[in-house]
């Protein structure tokens, strides 16, 4: 590629996307808190309160301490959270530190922006409503929302967009001009409904579903070896029947946890227990964003310092749950002692406790402790076959956690549709996605407790979820400077590796598939969904110099560098080099200089054509969702 083109490129992977915070509680969450984590919890959190002073959730700032009100709303002049801050201070706070100037002006501007009505208590929740269709349910409550914050939403984009976001949302990649047009020339009162249930039918949907929760639930593999088990043992296969196949979420997820094929839809569901090679703690890790829609990994040691709702007894109770199995070698298969796993755990007062299988939902797994002078022997009655290699006990602590956890636990369908709804719109109602707890309230409360409920009544219907989302007026909307946890307008998206690579290929005017490109994609990009994005150094290298690009860009190649080269005149292929990579015509600007950068190498015009393509293919218009 030419020097100029790679410039532009870097340019385009490092430019940063700043929202400017508008209002109190975007500067609160944003801004405010992070501050206040760093230098104001080990005093006043939920371990230690002195001076009666909380200032770990917004509620207890606002009712102050022993000595007052440290908060007065517009007025960061009266108020000691702010006053205390300066170096001279009589109680300056923090003591034996002092904060930036930075820092102190965003709690002055925070304090500044704080209205009356920001410090009233929140009014109780309304009664469950009803909407026919899930997508009923979020355009109503989404401009409810909008109108309370008297916000007015982005347009809708055109079909040109619609139909590329929804291809690689579903799909995982984008569209073929071929599939473009049969979209835009279809009825315009059904295609779009038609359209989303035709990629939910394809082949394609149920694999882009398992990329995202095989990450989700399992994390980038490391290695390509680990990959390769995954597919080998079922795991793949596991996730994809349920998503081909509909399987209600819950059902999907107490196979996950059992970790035993009572029925051919379960094999493979053993391997998220299984490729944790009986670290039980790393499983009870992975399990509870899955069924609470939360990390409890700071519960170790004590009780959670933000998110007082979690307890060391649900850490120490997942673990339980999960510490009589064992791995048998050679598969993937997971034992199960029916004695043993009983243990105690240690608070910060140095208070052993027992360590029960307790939910954070509410409730305990019941089950019989010996004394502590008590000896358990492990009998063949214990088990439903004492013969069998993989050990099912009559009782299984884990089966019984399982029925726990999917059958009486609102939290699982929470922690569901929290997901579904930052994979399509680019962050959670509860952001971040996996730390659904106290420290991190919902955008939309309303509208994620009729999701749930929604999800939870309908038999935790995954395409029903995903349906009723895609064809609402949230998830059409264009561009916007509205802030984000507003959904106003549609939010930047960086592509998955996995899409990338696909869409490469695609616009490339070659099939899809190919697990190459895919995988060293995935080494060189493998976020999925990140919270920030930076592009980096190697980053930017690989999409400039990888020879797996330059293949499917091969001047005498079939597709889309061949197409190009028939045409002679430098405006065609212009056009057809945009309409393949974005789905779209180039503006004046963008033909003008298109064309000169392809005059301007008319001696190599395969050459120009294909350094055109790489460059617009590794653009941030490709990389991102429209």
């Amino acid at each position: 590629m030419c020097r100029k083109a790679l410039l532009v490129l870097w340019s385009l992977l490092a430019a940063a996307h700043v929202v400017a915070a508008r209002d109190a509680g975007v500067l609160w969450t944003s801004k405010v808190q992070p501050i206040i984590d760093v230098n104001c919890l080990k005093c006043h959190g939920p371990l230690q309160q002195k001076s009666g002073l909380e200032l770990d959730n917004l509620d207890a700032m606002l009712k102050g301490g022993d000595d007052g009100a440290v908060v007065v709303p517009g007025k960061p002049q009266d108020s000691l959270l702010f006053k205390n801050l300066a170096a001279d201070a009589e109680q300056h706070m923090p003591p034996k530190k002092q904060l930036t100037e930075a820092d102190q002006k965003v709690i002055r501007e925070w304090i500044a922006s704080l209205s009356a009505a920001d410090v009233t208590p929140a009014q109780k929740p309304r009664a469950a409503r009803h909407f026919e269709t899930v997508t009923e349910g979020v355009d109503t409550l989404m401009s409810e929302d909008w109108q309370q914050r008297k916000l007015k939403p982005a347009g809708a984009v055109d079909d040109r967009t619609w139909c590329k976001r929804v291809y690689l949302d579903l799909a995982g990649r984008i569209c073929t001009q071929l599939e473009l047009q049969a979209f835009l020339d279809a009825p315009a009162a059904t295609k779009r409904a038609a359209m989303v249930d035709q990629l939910l039918a394809s082949d394609e949907y149920p694999v882009r579903m398992r990329e995202l929760w095989d990450v989700f639930l399992m994390g980038r593999p490391k290695r390509e070896r680990t990959e390769d088990q995954r597919k080998k043992n079922g795991w793949w296969a596991f996730l994809e029947n349920g998503f081909r196949n509909d399987r209600p979420w819950n059902e999907t997820v107490h196979a996950i946890l059992v970790a035993r094929s009572k029925q051919p839809e379960d094999k493979g569901a053993s391997w998220f227990v299984y490729e944790r090679r009986d670290d039980h703690q790393a499983i009870a890790e992975a399990v509870a964003p899955l069924v609470y829609g939360t990390k409890i990994n700071c519960a170790q040691c004590h009780d959670h310092p933000l998110a007082r709702e979690i307890k060391q007894a649900h850490y120490w109770g997942l673990v339980a749950a999960y510490n009589r199995c064992k791995n048998v070698e050679g598969g993937a298969d997971v034992s199960e002692s029916a004695v043993g796993g009983f243990v105690n755990f240690t608070n910060l007062k140095k208070e052993s406790q027992p360590a029960i299988v307790t939910l954070l939902s509410g409730g305990t797994v019941k089950e019989k402790r010996p004394a502590d002078d008590q000896k358990e022997e492990d009998e063949d009655d214990n088990y439903v076959d004492p013969k069998a290699k993989v050990k099912v006990p009559k009782f299984s602590r884990r089966a019984a956690f399982a029925d726990a956890a999917t059958q009486n636990n609102p939290l699982l369908a929470r922690a569901f549709v929290n997901r579904l709804w930052s994979v399509f719109l680019g962050r959670g109602i509860v952001q971040p996605a996996d730390e659904m707890n106290g420290r991190n309230a919902p955008s939309q409360p309303e509208l994620l407790d009729w999701l749930a409920q929604d999800f939870a009544a309908h038999d935790y219907n995954v395409r029903r979820e995903v349906r009723g989302i895609l064809l609402s007026r949230v998830y059409a909307l264009g561009a916007t400077d509205a802030p984000p946890e507003t959904f106003a307008g549609a939010i930047e998206r960086p592509l998955s590796a996995e899409q990338i690579a696909r869409s490469w290929r695609v616009a490339a005017g070659l099939p899809p598939k190919d697990d190459a490109l895919r995988r060293a994609t995935i080494t060189a990009l493998p976020d999925v969904l990140p919270k920030d994005y930076n592009a980096t150094y190697q980053q930017a290298q690989f999409l400039a110099n990888s020879s797996l690009i330059a293949d499917i860009l091969k001047p005498g190649s079939d597709g889309t560098i061949k197409r190009l080269a028939a045409a002679p005149d430098p405006t065609v292929r212009v056009r057809e080099a945009f309409l393949a990579t974005y789905d779209r015509l180039p503006d004046g600007e963008e033909s003008k200089r298109a064309k000169a950068f392809i005059q301007s190498r008319s001696k190599r015009p395969l050459e120009a054509d294909r350094d055109l393509m790489w460059a617009m293919m590794t653009s941030a218009e490709f990389l991102t969702t429209p």
